[in-house]
């Protein structure tokens, strides 16, 4: 049975698709040169890649973007699971009325 989705959690997702760029991770200034060093793990491991200065500004904002999603996406799943609950004991009273 499929769960009605409530206003939040269609305002999550419609949030969630906005978003158009991101990139994970994180980014440092390497001290005593002109440019950044961005961060991230992949494949269990840590993956670095040096940025010129004129990319850093972008840079931040995908990163940005990335942080917003995972904290929408957790809101989301939050919401997804409050509404199962609900349901639950809805089908929970239903099926066994007090006698």
């Amino acid at each position: 049975m499929s769960m009605k989705q409530t206003k939040k959690m269609k305002r999550l997702l419609e949030r969630m698709t906005a978003i158009e760029r991101m990139e994970r991770g994180k980014l440092c200034q390497m001290s005593g040169r002109p440019h950044y060093n961005h961060q991230t793990w992949r494949d269990g491991r840590n993956e670095v890649r040096y940025v010129p200065k004129d990319e850093v500004a972008e840079l931040k904002k995908d990163i940005a973007g990335y942080q917003l999603f995972i904290k929408l996406a957790g809101q989301y799943a939050d919401e997804v699971i409050r509404a199962s609950r609900r349901e639950r004991k809805k089908k929970n009273r239903s099926e066994n009325p007090k006698s």
